[in-house]
Order: C-alpha cells, then sequence, then structure tokens
C-alpha cells in the first residue's frame, strides 16, 4: 500500500460516546497500527448550536479506557493542527469564496428572508438541501432585490448536472450517483460556520488523510465529497464504509436495545479489552470460529477484506459471555483491583474501606461464575456482613424437616467450633461424615450449612469459602443462624 496511511477519527461534540462512533474509532486505529501508519482524532464542533458540554472529554475518556491512542489531535497536538474545525474557520471561508469564484458554488438567499417562527438554525436546516432553490441561476439585478444590498452569508455548491460520480468502496465495491439526482447543498452556514461536506473535504485533504472509513450512513454523502474534492483540486482519499450496527431484532441500534453509551458499560462493570474484542466482531472476524481474540492479534490481522458488508448484530448476552471470559483470564490480584471501584460505590459505607488482602482471597472464589463486575457487591456482600435478616425457612432443604435442619445445625456448630484446620479438604472430610451420621445427604447437610453461612442458597465452592472466611466468622454465621432458627420454633 503505497505512502502513509493516515486515518482519522473525527467525532461531533453533539452527545456521549456510543457503540456506533466507537466502533468506527476502533477500526481506524486497528487499520492504522496495522500498517504502522497514522491515526488522528479531528473535533467537528462546527454544529454549534447542537454542541454539548463534555462530550469531548468523555469521547477522549473512552478511548483511553480502551487504550486506543492516538497519534495527532487533542491534547497531543500535531504538525496538521489546530484539531478543532471551530478553530480552522479562515480556511474554509477562502475555500468556499475559492469555490465562488470559480463558479463551482453561489451565495443561497433562501433563508434571507425567513418563516417568522424560524431560528437561525432551524432556517440553515430547512434550507440545506432544497430541491427548490433557484438562487444558482440569479441575476445581479435579481440578488439585489432578494438581498437588500445585503450578501448572503449562505454558499451553497453547484452540483454538476449531468454525469455520473463513482467510488470504489474498500468494502462495497463500485457505487455510482447520477448527477442530476443530487440537490446543491451548503457549504458555508449563515452563523459563519461551515457544513460538515465542506470541512470534511478541507481537513481531510489538508490533514494528509490516506483512507476515510466512516459508517455506512455517510456512504449518501460520497457523491457531494468527492464532487468538492474534484472543484477544489485536490486527491480524494480512498473511502471505506462500516456496515450498520442492528440489535437483535434487526434494527438500528438505539437505547431500547441496551446500554449504548460507552460509559455505560465502563459503569455496568465489562472489561475495556472484552468491550474492545466484542466491538472488533461488529462487522470484522479472524475466521468462522475464534471469538475471543488479543488485540495485538487483530492488529496483526486486521485486513478490510475481512469486514462483512452486511450489518452487525449487537448481543447483549455474548458481551456478557464474552466480558466472563476475560474476567476468568484474570489473576486473583487483578481481579481484586477490578472489583474495588464497584465495591467502593455500591457496598454500604459503614463496611468500607474494603480489606484488601481479604478482597483477594475471596476474588478467585468469584471468578468462575462472574459476568461482570458489577455484580462485585452483591456477590461478596456476606463475606464482608452477616445477612441477619434471611428468612431462616430458606435453611429446611428438600425431604428435611425442622428437627432435621435444628439437629444439622447444632451438629455443624460442633464441629466447626471444635476444627483448627479449615482447609477445604479436612472440612468436606469432616462434614461429610456429620452429615452420614444424622441421615442427611450432601445435597441436604451442604444445603443447610450454605444457607447458615452465607444467608443465600447459591454460593461459591461451600468449604473454599469457609476457609476464606475463616473460622470465626464461620461459627459466628452458623451460631447466628442457629439461634434464630432455634427462635422460631
Amino acid at each position: 500500500m503505497p505512502g502513509e496511511i493516515r486515518v482519522r477519527f473525527a467525532p461531533s461534540p453533539t452527545g456521549l460516546p456510543h457503540i456506533g462512533n466507537i466502533r468506527t474509532a476502533l477500526f481506524n486505529w486497528l487499520f492504522a497500527r496495522h500498517h504502522s501508519g497514522k491515526f488522528i482524532v479531528r473535533v467537528e464542533d462546527t454544529d454549534q448550536a447542537r454542541l454539548v458540554p463534555g462530550s469531548i472529554e468523555a469521547m477522549l475518556d473512552g478511548l483511553r479506557w480502551l487504550n486506543i491512542d492516538w497519534d495527532e489531535g487533542p491534547e497531543v497536538g500535531g504538525p496538521f493542527g489546530p484539531y478543532f474545525q471551530s478553530e480552522r474557520l479562515d480556511i474554509y471561508h477562502d475555500l468556499a469564496e475559492r469555490l465562488v469564484s470559480q463558479g463551482n458554488a453561489y451565495h443561497c438567499y433562501c433563508a434571507q428572508k425567513p418563516s417568522s417562527n424560524d431560528d437561525e438554525r432551524q432556517r440553515d436546516r430547512r434550507v440545506s438541501a432544497s430541491a427548490d432553490c433557484n438562487c444558482r441561476g440569479l441575476t445581479p439585478e435579481e440578488i439585489v432585490e432578494l438581498s437588500g444590498g445585503q450578501e448572503s452569508n449562505v454558499v451553497r455548491f453547484a452540483m454538476p448536472k449531468e454525469g455520473v460520480t463513482r467510488v470504489n468502496d474498500l468494502i462495497r465495491g463500485e457505487v455510482e450517483w447520477r448527477n442530476e439526482t443530487q440537490n446543491d447543498f451548503i457549504i458555508l452556514k449563515s452563523d459563519g460556520f461551515p457544513t460538515y461536506h465542506l470541512a470534511v473535504v478541507a481537513d481531510d485533504h489538508l490533514m494528509e488523510i490516506s483512507h476515510v472509513m466512516r459508517a455506512e450512513e455517510w456512504l449518501p454523502s460520497t457523491p457531494r465529497h468527492l464532487q468538492l474534492f474534484e472543484a477544489l483540486g485536490f486527491e480524494p482519499p480512498q473511502f471505506a464504509h462500516l456496515p450498520m450496527i442492528m440489535g437483535m431484532d434487526g434494527t438500528k441500534l438505539s437505547k431500547r436495545h441496551g446500554a449504548t453509551a460507552i460509559g455505560e458499560y465502563k459503569d455496568a462493570g465489562i472489561l475495556p479489552h472484552a468491550l474492545l474484542n466484542f466491538m472488533v466482531l461488529l462487522g470484522w472476524s479472524l475466521d468462522d470460529k475464534t471469538d475471543v481474540v488479543t488485540s495485538q492479534t487483530v492488529i496483526d490481522n486486521f485486513t478490510l477484506d475481512r469486514i462483512t458488508k452486511s450489518s452487525a448484530i449487537f448481543d447483549q448476552v455474548k458481551l456478557q459471555w464474552m466480558n466472563g471470559m476475560y474476567i476468568r483470564e484474570l489473576s486473583p490480584e487483578q481481579l481484586a483491583g477490578e472489583m474495588v471501584p464497584f465495591l467502593e460505590r455500591d457496598l454500604p459505607k459503614d463496611m468500607l474501606p474494603v480489606d484488601r488482602e481479604y478482597l483477594r482471597q475471596i476474588a478467585p472464589l468469584l471468578q468462575e461464575r462472574m459476568k461482570s463486575l458489577e455484580e462485585s457487591a452483591d456477590s461478596t456482600l456476606y463475606f464482608f456482613q452477616a445477612n441477619e435478616g434471611f428468612d431462616t425457612e430458606t435453611l429446611v432443604q428438600k425431604g428435611m424437616d425442622r428437627d432435621s435442619t435444628l439437629s444439622a445445625l447444632k451438629a455443624a456448630l460442633d464441629d466447626l467450633d471444635a476444627a483448627d484446620d479449615y482447609a477445604p479438604k479436612k472440612l468436606e472430610e469432616m462434614l461429610t461424615a456429620t452429615g452420614e451420621k444424622l441421615s442427611l445427604s450432601r445435597r441436604q447437610f451442604f444445603g443447610v450449612l450454605r444457607v447458615a453461612a452465607t444467608g443465600r442458597a447459591v454460593s461459591p465452592p461451600l468449604f473454599e469459602m469457609m476457609e476464606v472466611m475463616g473460622k470465626d466468622r464461620t461459627v459466628s454465621r452458623v451460631k447466628n443462624a442457629l439461634e434464630r432458627f432455634g427462635a422460631a420454633n
């Protein structure tokens, strides 16, 4: 592939970063890293009316969380700055004037006399792709009459009236549009800011972007951009339009399919490597059988011929499964470290700070079943604090009655109080023998013990859990359960 690969991610600060635009960033980043090229972040903040404070910071935080680093852009600078379009207005004005002087664009007066209930933004949108704009053919006298002697700030590009505009899309192949079906479109708005179309073409050229990889929804804008490149005498980049992301019901991914903002996945306990792996598979695959794949393996194999044309399906269940796979690859120290922020967020304040060494012993017991770090507080609560309010009726196991349950609790308490060795194997041997003496199955006897120790019917492996909890906690829990259950008789 000749020349340096330079790709860009160009977010608009109009909302929180979501799966769709971060997937676009990811694919650009992978492509750049595969070819030892440059990944540029450029902020497209020309739609001033829709700016949302904090959205760019959230976008950059999302990239950092996913370990997607950028070579040029906000915070790191670069030779082609500034990287905020609002700081590049002189460039766009010069190009718009050049297009007007060449006859490729013209001042539009459609919005000079607005409806009384239109604000400036509404006017620009109402006329942005107006099919019935006649300003292109106005005579100087008609312009004076329409404008009252005031030249319009709005500039519209003059699309060719005949011929065909073609692009050889690197994912979709040859795509073409008949020029007469394309309306003239605004490139400079009444507020002096460019539209997306002019700004993106100018910056892609001036920042020497080699490949534009963007969402499929931008494909219809491609003939406009190609015509702008040609009118300005710029060599266009190569285009690759990424497949849409759909929900399980086959409609475009939205909030009703679950969280879509990247920050929501972080808050829900999804590991960054798991989410990155999952997003890679939204339109790309290593082969027809591999799901869990490291970032470096993806970088080594990231070629455009592996990207599908068909829409990608966002499956929340698969994301949870994949997150569980990544959780199980963590060391106990790593998992404990990942759990701490969630424990600090969700545990009762009187249980903080968390004993880190105790947590490191707890973490491996939860690792096999955990699918999300969001489960951290709920799955560890009984390790830190006895559940003294559970329904004691849940102590009674299937096939048992109150008397046999009471006997089981008393016998277990005697054993546990007398034992000095809490190694799981020793506990299991001792308590198995006691259960047999009571004519109880392992399921019955150990079920009583599990509820007594945790207040729950489901927990990590019973004897490993007791070892971690230690003798004092375990005996105290069983004693409390016995007292409460006996008092209820």
